[in-house]
């Protein structure tokens, strides 16, 4: 069933910097005034793609042009106004053609190019799943330290694998990944379907909850873009459940699916009171998931 389209002077309101990272995109560098990315709209090396936090406007230098969040979303996606608002009230691809155009580009050039896959084991990386409070035996169940070019520079993150093949890259200094972008399908067999939207999600997860998690196959969605694609997923199984983030866009997509099935079930609740679960991890507010 699909929810009523927000209007555009609500739309504009909407984070650019929370959209362009479930379409992809994410800072080269932040401070708490502004965002600086290498541009959606064009191929470049430097970052001369500027969002303003306070104004949640954007400017790109490069061609001269900035905005709302809604003359961005049609620009990267080639889509209208209409199709724009869609996708900002539902968090579903503009359409079909569009986020394919999207993937065979990328793929074309790849910003990020893999080096090596290792079992994770640099020290960095073990102070950032420390921070984070992931043990590492958990985190190395899921996930592989990646080296990886971009942009000439040689770079590390730990790394979940998509669906698709592509990387996700999580590390200190921020988030990434590799063409092609896909959501994350871990299949054992079993009648339960857990989804989630992150890959610090599965992790939290698996530390608060390992034997449920243990139990089920899980999605990680990676981006709420592909929301679409969980639909005929969660038609193979007998039950469903979602954590999923409890921020606009990640309870729209919640609603939005309970609706559609009777066998789903938000379990979002248990962390209520922050906007995903590796926040209440952290917090050291878990005791009432751990009888999951």
């Amino acid at each position: 069933m699909k929810t009523k389209r927000m209007n555009c002077e609500t739309a504009r309101s909407i984070c650019i910097v929370k959209t362009l990272a479930k379409l992809g995109h994410f800072p080269s560098h932040k401070s708490e005034k502004e965002a600086w990315f290498l541009s959606p709209l064009r191929s470049e090396t430097q970052a001369s793609f500027k969002v303003s936090i306070e104004l949640n406007r954007w400017y790109d230098f490069g061609i001269g042009k900035g905005g709302n969040v809604i003359d961005l979303v049609c620009l990267i996606s080639g889509c209208s106004v209409g199709e724009a608002l869609d996708y900002l009230s539902e968090g579903l691809p503009v359409s079909k053609s569009n986020l394919n155009f999207r993937k065979s580009s990328q793929i074309k050039e790849p910003k990020n190019k893999i080096l090596k896959i290792l079992p994770i084991g640099h020290c960095s990386l073990k102070e950032y799943l420390s921070s984070r409070k992931i043990p590492l035996h958990v985190a190395a169940t899921y996930c592989k330290e990646i080296w990886y070019e971009c942009h000439g520079k040689t770079l590390f993150a730990l790394g979940l694998k998509n669906h698709s093949g592509g990387w996700e890259l999580r590390n200190l200094y921020g988030k990434s990944s590799t063409t092609p972008k896909s959501y994350s399908y871990l299949k054992k067999g079993g009648e339960k379907l857990i989804v989630l939207e992150g890959m610090f999600d599965l992790l939290s997860l698996a530390v608060v909850a390992s034997e449920e998690i243990e139990r089920a196959d899980l999605l990680i969605l990676n981006s709420l873009s592909f929301i679409s694609e969980v639909h005929p997923i969660c038609k193979n199984y007998k039950a469903v459940t979602l954590y999923l983030d409890r921020d606009p866009s990640g309870r729209t997509a919640t609603k939005n699916l309970l609706k559609s099935y009777s066998h789903i079930k938000d379990e979002s609740s248990i962390y209520k009171n922050f906007q995903d679960l590796n926040e209440m991890l952290v917090s050291k507010q878990i005791v009432q998931i751990l009888n999951v």
